[in-house]
């Protein structure tokens, strides 16, 4: 009887719930005798006299220059390269392949065989490179390096290692004709079809890009203009989820630090679900079976993994795909609500 009874209590007083409800006082049950029984529960704040139609935001106009996709051909065509055999001299942005003996403060030489290295972008610190520069298949130089203190490897940092090194193998970059041919290569007719391609994608990154910078500013706005306490409830789940994140990403700060700085933006996140769930429930938005599909995939995509993983982070992080879906419809509510805004140009306002 208990759920029942409660949750027509909350339809006939209208309430909203964020919080489990919790008995003041508890039921008695007696024979013959009427069951009393007192709840709180935490709810959503009203917020009275809602307008999100017309939020002005500002213009972001999108242009793709010639000089963008001229660049983006020339990162293309340097992802195709292939290297030759060469018997010149080592040049930065060739590759050699090296034999080498290294030795650190008088202990027992250490040997490397048939490594690959590219002058100038490998791992090792920038003098290598100059002293690589210059040698030729079959040279052997011996040589002092000393390595900076911030060097990723720890057991190298900051110390001086004497090397030995033999140049096995000189090859030197060769990049492909920017042709029509080359565009056959990666998919296309001829160099105009993909240009053009490369022109659509950089122009969807960018508007892409807009739009993710006015839904912030959209929701901002919405802030300012009306103000109400986030739910404590709400705010300690968030604050929550923020500081496991936080911690997961590596930070070690004491996590009362931690708590205190995420707090404002735990409220304002909140704040800004709120306000989202009142006008999706207003506009009537709903989250397909699809669509929460489609999202899956999108970010499997982008992430390098597979579907299944990607709901098996969102369980264990929420305990269930309600997450998700309420990412996929709070994002459907700022679509609505961005293609309702005024753009205004400049600072205007």
């Amino acid at each position: 009887l208990v759920p029942e009874y409660y949750a027509n209590a909350l339809k006939e007083a209208d309430l909203k719930p964020v919080s489990r409800p919790e008995f003041e006082k508890k039921p008695e049950l007696k024979r013959q005798s009427p069951l009393e029984m007192t709840l709180a529960v935490e709810v959503r704040p009203e917020i009275k006299d809602l307008k999100y139609e017309g939020v002005k935001i500002k213009d972001i106009p999108v242009e793709v220059g010639d000089s963008e996709i001229e660049d983006a051909v020339k990162t293309l065509k340097e992802k195709r390269t292939v290297y030759e055999p060469t018997e010149e001299a080592a040049r930065m942005d060739d590759m050699v392949v090296l034999d080498y003996e290294t030795t650190e403060g008088g202990g027992e030489p250490q040997e490397f065989k048939d490594q690959t290295y590219k002058v100038g972008q490998g791992v090792m610190p920038e003098e290598f490179s100059k002293e690589i520069a210059g040698m030729k298949k079959g040279d052997e130089k011996e040589l002092d390096i000393k390595f900076p203190e911030d060097f990723p490897s720890p057991d190298a940092a900051g110390k001086e290692v004497h090397f030995k090194v033999s140049v096995k193998e000189v090859k030197k970059p060769v990049l492909p004709d920017l042709d029509d041919e080359f565009a056959k290569d990666v998919g296309f007719d001829d160099l105009d079809a993909l240009k053009k391609h490369l022109g659509e994608q950089i122009k969807a990154s960018k508007e892409a890009s807009a739009k993710k910078m006015q839904k912030a500013e959209l929701v901002s706005r919405m802030l300012t203009e009306y103000a109400f306490d986030a739910p404590e409830t709400m705010v300690e789940a968030e604050l929550y989820r923020m500081v496991a994140e936080a911690k997961q990403s590596g930070r070690t700060e004491a996590e009362e630090a931690l708590t205190e700085e995420l707090k404002p933006a735990a409220v304002n996140h909140v704040r800004a679900t709120i306000l989202l769930d009142i006008v999706g429930e207003k506009e009537g938005v709903k989250v397909t079976e699809e669509e929460a599909k489609q999202r899956v995939e999108t970010l499997a995509a982008g992430l390098g993994m597979t579907p299944e993983n990607i709901m098996k982070y969102y369980i264990a992080r929420d305990g269930s795909l309600d997450g998700l879906k309420n990412e996929v419809f709070e994002d459907k509510v700022l679509d609505f609500l961005l293609e309702r805004a005024e753009r205004v140009k400049g600072d205007k306002e």
